[in-house]
């Protein structure tokens, strides 16, 4: 690749997503890099490029380059570059140009989708294109399921280093959420229920359905009031209730168990399980079936017309000035798989000042640097977040992505 033209295009750099990741490489990158915005419109590349120079005048303004959603002109452009971040979206509809592309020239892809169909999708039609080619590809990278994804690998791998040991359970709680949805991530849950059939949706969500290995035998022990009133306590965690993340990370850190090792790292009894934080069983009772029922709704294409009009459009989303007290906490309880009574348990606590796309801009901008830097042992196919391991995390939390971690002694 040293003969690229760049190191890192934005494409989809006009949009709300793809202008954060802009300015997260204009503002914390290295100047040294070499790197384009890349879009429809040449007025608004134009417009963003003299924002991400006035945010960062020491760097290089970064180049333009025009491109529409086609084989052709995004196989050209990623032929340009050593990583593509993909930031048009809903990836159902618009996706699969930027993915294939990138497969089958060699170039590395981020992502951030949520649509877990679709991440399966790719992985069945262009997994093995990349391997022969060398494109690291690594789709839900934002918000979607980085967060959610380090946290457990944090968790498995103190298990490991300190007991020796694999990790039987992890739970994650998102702990604290201040956030509004951007239009795009609206569009794509309007999107999801047009794009796939209800069976293609469940099917994605089968337990490690895009794991690369058959997942672990032991069986899911959740109890009976968790699954109908979505209620579940945890020591260290506090009352917990359904989590609509977890659609999309569960998948996502089940793939992390395959790719890592599977019974080797994580563990042949490995479960994940993720909620929400709740003030108290009402609230936690109220937040499950408020879910069931939003999901039932989005079923009902006339729902689904009501909705678009009443929401932020793609491409908007919360200004600065409205994001400007958002903040998000993950934390997660890991408990190492031994006979032993009260053994001692992982703890992990991950939280950002900012907005949930703020963060997502922060993880783009960190995950392409990580890749071009820090000499990941990774061969071509499509990853997870988890398989940037502590390099990635270390890079985020130096921006801002806190990392703490102990353990809790009985």
């Amino acid at each position: 690749m040293s003969s690229r033209q760049y190191d890192i295009v934005v494409f989809g750099a006009t949009g709300y997503t793809g202008k954060l990741a802009a300015e997260q490489i204009a503002t914390k990158l290295p100047t040294d890099l070499k790197w384009a915005i890349a879009g429809r419109s040449a007025s608004k590349l134009e417009a963003l490029a003299k924002e991400c120079k006035a945010l960062n005048p020491d760097r290089t303004q970064p180049e333009i380059e025009i491109c529409n959603l086609n084989d052709t002109e995004l196989s050209a452009l990623a032929k340009k570059t050593k990583v593509l971040i993909a930031t048009v979206g809903p990836y159902a509809l618009y996706g699969e140009y930027a993915f294939k592309a990138c497969a089958e020239n060699g170039t590395h892809y981020l992502d951030v989708t949520g649509e877990v169909p679709y991440v399966a999708d790719m992985i069945k039609k262009y997994e093995k294109t990349a391997q022969a080619s060398g494109a690291i590809m690594i789709p839900q990278i934002g918000i979607d399921s980085a967060p959610a994804d380090l946290v457990t690998w944090t968790l498995v791998d103190m298990i490991r280093k300190k007991l020796s040991v694999p990790t039987a359970e992890v739970v994650v709680s998102v702990h604290d959420v201040r956030s509004k949805p951007s239009g795009g991530t609206l569009d794509t849950v309007f999107n999801i229920m047009e794009s796939y059939s209800l069976k293609q949706i469940q099917a994605a969500g089968v337990p490690y359905a895009i794991s690369p290995i058959p997942g672990p035998k032991a069986k899911d022990t959740t109890s009976l009031v968790t699954k109908i009133l979505g209620i579940r306590v945890v020591p260290d965690l506090g009352i917990l209730t359904s989590s609509l993340g977890g659609m999309a990370d569960r998948p996502i850190v089940q793939r992390s168990w395959g790719l890592l090792g599977g019974d080797k790292f994580y563990g042949p009894n490995f479960h994940f399980y993720e909620y929400m934080k709740a003030r108290n069983h009402l609230s936690a009772i109220f937040i499950h079936f408020s879910l069931v029922l939003g999901s039932l709704m989005l079923a009902i294409p006339f729902m689904r017309v009501i909705g678009r009009k009443l929401v932020y459009q793609p491409g908007d989303g919360p200004t600065k000035e409205e994001s400007k007290n958002d903040r998000f906490e993950y934390r997660g309880i890991g408990t190492p798989d031994i006979a032993a009574p009260n053994s001692p348990r992982a703890f992990c606590k991950a939280a950002y000042e900012g907005s949930l796309y703020e963060f997502t801009g922060l993880s783009l901008a960190q995950a392409a640097l990580s890749i071009l830097r820090d000499q990941h042992d990774l061969s071509g196919g499509v990853y997870t977040p988890a398989c940037l391991g502590q390099k990635f995390i270390d890079r985020l939390d130096g921006v801002g992505f806190k990392f703490e971690k102990k353990f809790f002694e009985n």
